[in-house]
């Protein structure tokens, strides 16, 4: 399969996919792409509910950059380590100069904006525990931006779920950029299905276990997953009524 650009909106440490485009192309969107497919949701469900733009790397441009900016859209975007920028006294480095000091663990957040290609953004450096720097721009100060940054684990959740944990969309045999667009949807609405499953057996029916490092013993989406999948197996031997209300759920 090819590339594939989401939108999604984070929900209880998963993104749910909102909009999304399949790209008949060799590797990642561009900034024309991306304006596209924000104009849509804010065609949609205006600004307002819009609390930031999350991206990684490759997300990244001039372009894409200046129109969120103009539109006044908050974003927190991740950054390549070796791209330029300005110091203090206005001079041109690359831009993980500015966080060269830093130990592992160590994080620092620049005050006053600063230069990166045509704009204006501020600038958050983090030292990761192997020595690699994570860099992020976001359009305001913000003390919290490399925590904010982390939300964006969240689509990949959703992909884990999509692909190999979950539905294993990577293995099927469809190659057509219209059918896989078409072949989207079924995941999608499969995934919001068992995740909210799991949320209510969770809440309503069965905890799940918390493990000693205080994190679940498995997702909401897998929890849902199985349990839908337990029922399906074995219909004609249980009663329909817990199927019946899953079912009611997803409406």
């Amino acid at each position: 399969m090819g590339q594939d650009q989401y939108q999604s909106a984070g929900h209880r440490g998963a993104a749910i996919p909102v909009y999304w485009l399949p790209l008949n192309k060799r590797g990642n969107s561009n900034s024309r792409e991306r304006i596209a497919l924000l104009k849509r949701f804010i065609d949609q469900f205006g600004r307002d509910p819009i609390k930031g733009i999350l991206a990684d790397r490759e997300f990244i441009g001039d372009q894409w950059l200046g129109w969120l900016l103009e539109q006044k859209i908050p974003f927190t975007i991740r950054i390549r380590n070796n791209g330029y920028t300005t110091n203090a006294q206005g001079e041109r480095i690359r831009v993980d100069q500015l966080f060269y000091t830093l130990n592992p663990g160590e994080e620092r957040i620049i005050r006053d904006a600063r230069k990166l290609g045509r704009h204006r953004v501020h600038i958050s450096g983090l030292r990761l525990s192997d020595g690699e720097m994570l860099i992020v721009v976001s359009d305001h100060f913000e003390p919290q931006a490399i925590q904010i940054y982390g939300l964006r684990w969240e689509i990949e959740t959703l992909f884990g779920c999509l692909k190999g944990r979950g539905f294993k969309l990577e293995e099927t045999r469809v190659v057509g950029y219209l059918r896989i667009k078409k072949l989207l949807v079924l995941p999608v609405i499969a995934f919001c299905w068992c995740h909210k499953i799991g949320e209510w057996k969770h809440t309503c029916i069965l905890p799940i276990k918390i493990k000693t490092h205080n994190r679940r013993a498995q997702s909401l989406f897998r929890y849902g997953l199985d349990a839908i999948r337990s029922e399906i197996l074995n219909l004609f031997t249980t009663s329909k009524k817990l199927l019946l209300i899953m079912i009611s759920i997803l409406r």
